[in-house]
């Protein structure tokens, strides 16, 4: 039994998205015509929400068959993968809130399919290729990796000679990270702080890990929000144009001690660890 106000719902979010995308839009009625996708299997791990739902819609539109999975177990929009299973006929194998296990079995229905192409976010995905699904690696002719960990982990790959396939490091796009980077994550950021903790940021110091383009998106934000502003940062070079762009510039072992908000923007874990605590 389909919930059809969930259905409506998820209907109404990607009709909104699109009409915010005009580009994407433009292409994809330029290629519903050409069919360049035509024959090609396409399997992707993203945030799966309405924009990336409408990105996987006009890969299909192209004439790609298209598996879709989530690349966070907590991240999907129920509403958007119901209205991409009953309106577009997508096959998407998500939901908000997986267990790990269900996480992974996702990402392997996926890849049964035999993609041809990758679309990850994560590099999860592209790992497991190289681990535990050998036997789909054949079938594969690239791959797109959109985030900064995910091309961390997939530069690591190609250092120790083992990255089988090539990848398009998506946020190394200039139209990625001088605008998505910096002002997308800059912002929903902040939307998310402020949703979950219902507090103001004005007036508290916010440590801000990490001077890349999303750290200076999220530092730009903390101080236009009216919060006293501390980078951390190991590259001199992002430290001293931290310290140009007004922010205070400290070792993280001393941050944290005036720290009422830490937010980690490089892409590594074990940014916080116990002798910070």
């Amino acid at each position: 039994m389909v919930d059809t106000q969930l259905l409506e719902k998820g209907i109404l979010r990607l009709a909104w998205a699109e009409d915010h995308m005009p580009v994407l839009t433009a292409i994809r009625e330029r290629f519903r015509k050409e069919q360049p996708f035509k024959g090609l299997k396409v399997g992707m791990a993203l945030h799966v929400e309405a924009k990336t739902g409408i990105l996987a819609v006009a890969i299909q539109e192209a004439g790609a068959e298209v598996r879709l999975a989530s690349c966070n177990p907590l991240s999907t929009d129920d509403s958007v993968a119901l209205a991409l299973r009953e309106k577009y006929n997508l096959q998407v194998f998500a939901k908000k809130g997986e267990t790990s296990e269900e996480y992974y079995d996702n990402l392997n229905k996926v890849l049964d399919m035999g993609p041809d192409f990758i679309i990850d976010d994560g590099a999860d995905l592209i790992t497991m290729l190289h681990t535990t699904r050998k036997d789909v690696l054949p079938n594969i002719k690239g791959a797109n990796e959109e985030t900064t960990t995910g091309v961390i982990r997939l530069k690591a790959m190609a250092n120790d000679g083992v990255l089988k396939f090539p990848v398009m490091a998506v946020n190394d796009s200039k139209m990625k990270f001088l605008f998505d980077n910096r002002y997308g994550t800059g912002q929903s950021t902040f939307d998310g702080w402020m949703n979950a903790t219902n507090l103001m940021v004005s007036g508290k110091t916010v440590v801000v890990a990490g001077y890349g383009w999303c750290g200076k998106g999220v530092a730009m934000r903390s101080k236009g929000l009216g919060a006293n502003v501390i980078v951390t940062e190991v590259d001199p070079i992002k430290a001293i144009e931290a310290k140009m762009d007004g922010f205070r510039v400290m070792r993280m072992v001393d941050a944290v001690k005036e720290a009422e908000i830490v937010i980690t923007v490089t892409g590594c874990k074990d940014i916080i660890r116990e002798e910070h605590l």
